[in-house]
């Protein structure tokens, strides 16, 4: 009997949420709040809209991740230049700093769990999570 996918990939995620929230306790932060400080240590701004999207959260759960975030002085939230109805979210200084660690831990957690798989195991996993987009 084959595994189901979902399941697996499912548990896969909890697994690493669950280790990566163990190795950075000190930074009192909830896996959502991981999750969005790792997607913002690019540097780059984004509008909530994009941001949910790229986090896979819904607009309401982000609202009161942002909020916890933003009461912490991690983020801001400000308007788009052109467009006050967009929300744009941009890292502060401390949030830079927070998010790089968070950052710096998720691709050592990733570097030590692929270690000893191959370049053509991991384009496959791509591709399975590509299809399941």
């Amino acid at each position: 009997m084959t595994s189901s996918v979902l399941l697996a990939l499912h548990r896969a995620t909890h697994a690493t949420v669950h280790r990566l929230a163990t190795e950075l306790v000190d930074l009192d932060l909830r896996p959502a709040e991981l999750n969005v400080l790792a997607t913002l240590a690019d540097g780059r701004a984004r509008t909530a809209s994009r941001l949910g999207a790229d986090v896979g959260s819904k607009p309401t759960t982000l609202t009161g991740v942002l909020d916890r975030l933003e009461r912490r002085e991690l983020i801001t939230r400000g308007t788009r230049v052109g467009d006050r109805r967009s929300v744009v979210i941009r890292l502060t200084r401390a949030g830079e700093e927070t998010a790089a660690v968070v950052a710096n831990a998720a691709r050592e957690l990733e570097r030590s769990a692929l270690k000893g798989l191959s370049d053509k195991e991991i384009a496959g996993f791509h591709a399975v999570v590509e299809a399941l987009s």
